[in-house]
């Protein structure tokens, strides 16, 4: 209904379609079927001014568009798996419209799906029941809703972006063409893509709320108000409200972030306070370890270059490196190791950072290597890639080597 709403009142011709006689009725009568601020007084307006009717025809309403928004409920099942039945009867009936159609029809995904949804079950029974091909006959669009019930409609007028994912180009240009007029970028991308960006997006915010109510929890039992704490910590918008820290990339680690994660959840524990989400990041910490650890035994080498041994880029602070974690693993399993970091020069390093790569990995001096030439083609390499600019993340392994490359949690997007 918001949608049908907003698009009527750019002065799109509209369509709404639903199982529901009752909301029809409402729809066609000007009424919102839903509680949210100022969505009737664009349905009226759209009825009376002919641009909005409602119906429970699909094969009427595909008929008479050029464009099918599917926004179809997509609930939980009981092991936590979508439930994709109405969105698969919605496809059976749009792909049967679709066979009785000559000119070309674009159906736009709006529900949230998971990725691999569209090309792995909307795609296929469109085809199946229309007898015609996606990207052919038909375009098949993705265009995650990001409207926030009861902001609804100022969330469709002025938008942080306006995600697309098109399986191709010309189904990506007419559902941009909705969007003209407003104020926002349009980023374009595949359809897995955009299926990901929308759950990446929620389950951000869910993140943020729980992490702040954690905060909360834990400062409100040290005698501290926890919204004095985030209000300071919002105002950072270099490092906590930023894009630094957002891509993925390698494990953290140094001096700092994993001594005060176990210092707090510590606390919080020593308060009976629960913080599961704060709790469970060494865990997770530890598995990018152990996935990189996995990736390397994948490859069958026993000879490893490991590019990068300190925590970060610009720094020969070993302490609670990762890599320094990822090599003691690789030696104690036997693995060659030959280690380069313009950064890091045995003869050079003192006091804590010394004892701590000592007591990890006694005989270090043996295995770093000043020259970068040296160290075998074969090899993998997690690494910071800011130290390396001749590395690229994610590249194709030159001279048939398997090295990979691990982008460090600094922000980094060599």
């Amino acid at each position: 209904a918001v949608c049908a709403g907003c698009l009527s009142a750019r002065g799109h011709n509209v369509v709404g379609v639903d199982i529901s006689p009752a909301k029809i009725d409402m729809i066609n009568q000007g009424k919102s079927p839903i509680v949210e601020p100022g969505l009737e007084q664009l349905l009226q307006q759209a009825v009376q001014q002919g641009r909005l009717y409602g119906t429970t025809d699909v094969q009427r309403a595909v008929l008479d568009t050029e464009l099918s928004l599917l926004c179809v409920g997509t609930p939980s099942k009981k092991n936590g798996d979508l439930d994709l039945v109405y969105m698969e009867a919605v496809c059976r009936q749009i792909g049967e419209a679709l066979r009785d159609k000559a000119g070309r029809h674009t159906v736009v995904v709006r529900s949230t799906v998971l990725p691999g949804t569209v090309n792995n079950v909307v795609i296929p029974l469109l085809e199946q029941a229309s007898g015609k091909k996606a990207g052919v006959d038909f375009g098949v669009a993705v265009n995650p809703e990001f409207l926030r019930e009861s902001t609804a409609i100022k969330d469709y007028d002025f938008p942080a972006m306006t995600v697309i994912g098109e399986l191709d180009t010309q189904s990506g240009d007419i559902l941009q063409s909705l969007y003209e007029g407003l104020d926002a970028p349009v980023i374009r991308k595949s359809i897995e893509v955009a299926e990901m960006i929308k759950y990446t997006c929620n389950v951000w915010h869910a993140t943020k709320v729980t992490f702040a109510n954690e905060i909360g929890n834990i400062a409100k039992a040290c005698g501290v108000d926890g919204r004095e704490v985030m209000e300071v910590v919002c105002q950072d918008k270099a490092l906590n409200l930023s894009q630094y820290y957002m891509r993925p990339g390698f494990a953290f680690g140094g001096s700092c972030l994993p001594k005060d994660v176990r210092a707090l959840t510590y606390r919080a524990g020593s308060l009976d306070v629960k913080a599961p989400l704060l709790n469970s990041l060494m865990t997770s910490n530890e598995s990018q370890v152990q996935n990189a650890f996995d990736i390397i035994e994948s490859h069958d080498k026993r000879k490893v270059a490991l590019l990068g041994l300190s925590f970060k880029a610009g720094t020969d602070d070993l302490r609670e490196s990762p890599l320094v974690e990822l090599a003691e693993r690789l030696i104690g399993k036997g693995y060659e190791l030959n280690i380069y970091d313009s950064n890091v020069e045995y003869a050079r390093v003192h006091g804590a950072n010394k004892d701590y790569i000592e007591s990890k990995i006694p005989h270090v001096s043996s295995l770093l290597n000043a020259d970068f030439e040296q160290q075998p083609l074969h090899g993998v390499a997690p690494a910071p890639c800011s130290s390396f600019p001749f590395i690229r993340y994610g590249c194709t392994p030159c001279k048939g080597s398997s090295t990979a490359c691990y982008r460090s949690p600094d922000g980094c997007s060599t």
